[in-house]
């Protein structure tokens, strides 16, 4: 089983805001792949939505705890025995040799203040780099072997309030930028599912 998680904010006021990159990816990937709608589980505290990706059974999953908790959901979809990835998962196609076992199957999508709005890059095995998010992930699951895919939030003038800025709507001409990176997006995660996430770091970054 693969599971692709998007961080971001739970509701509408946050819905296109930097800090959101994170559901909207996750949003484009189910509309991409035919998913199913989201549905609320408070058992995982996040929407899941289940499918395939290039064959590939797959749970897409936008934890409600808000940013800086999200652990919580992941650790809570992890230690569902269906949604377990197998010993036998093929880390290669999913998650990189050099993933850390079962989470070799797990891949966090979210936005990235350090990089410039739209660029996208993926990483895996790495510290969270301040983004509380993944931090939340990381200490929920002890470990970081899990690939990242980042999606740009910075804008063009350093902003004098980061925090601040993450959850401020985007502006039209953001959004386009916005709307192209989402696109590359998808086709990242896919090329990570079929062709391993060291390929698509290749590709991509």
């Amino acid at each position: 089983m693969l599971i692709i998680i998007g961080l971001g904010n739970p509701g509408k006021e946050y819905q296109k805001t930097p800090h959101n990159l994170g559901f909207m990816a996750i949003e484009e990937i189910a509309k991409e792949n035919e998913f199913p709608g989201f549905r609320l589980s408070k058992k995982f505290k996040a929407e899941i939505s289940e499918g395939e990706i290039s064959g590939q059974k797959t749970v897409l999953a936008k934890p409600q705890t808000f940013m800086n908790e999200s652990g919580k959901a992941v650790k809570a979809i992890f230690n569902f025995p269906s949604f377990a990835p197998p010993a036998r998962f093929d880390a290669r196609r999913a998650g990189g040799a050099s993933a850390g076992k079962q989470f070799s199957s797990l891949l966090v999508i979210h936005d990235d203040i350090d990089l410039p709005l739209g660029e996208i890059k993926i990483s895996e095995n790495r510290g969270s780099a301040g983004h509380k998010g993944v931090e939340s992930i990381i200490k929920a699951l002890k470990t970081k072997g899990f690939a990242r895919f980042r999606i740009g939030a910075k804008p063009a003038a350093k902003p004098e309030n980061a925090k601040d800025f993450v959850l401020k709507n985007f502006t039209k001409s953001e959004e386009k930028v916005v709307k192209k990176a989402l696109t590359n997006t998808v086709q990242a995660i896919k090329s990570a599912i079929t062709e391993g996430v060291e390929k698509a770091m290749n590709e991509y970054n």
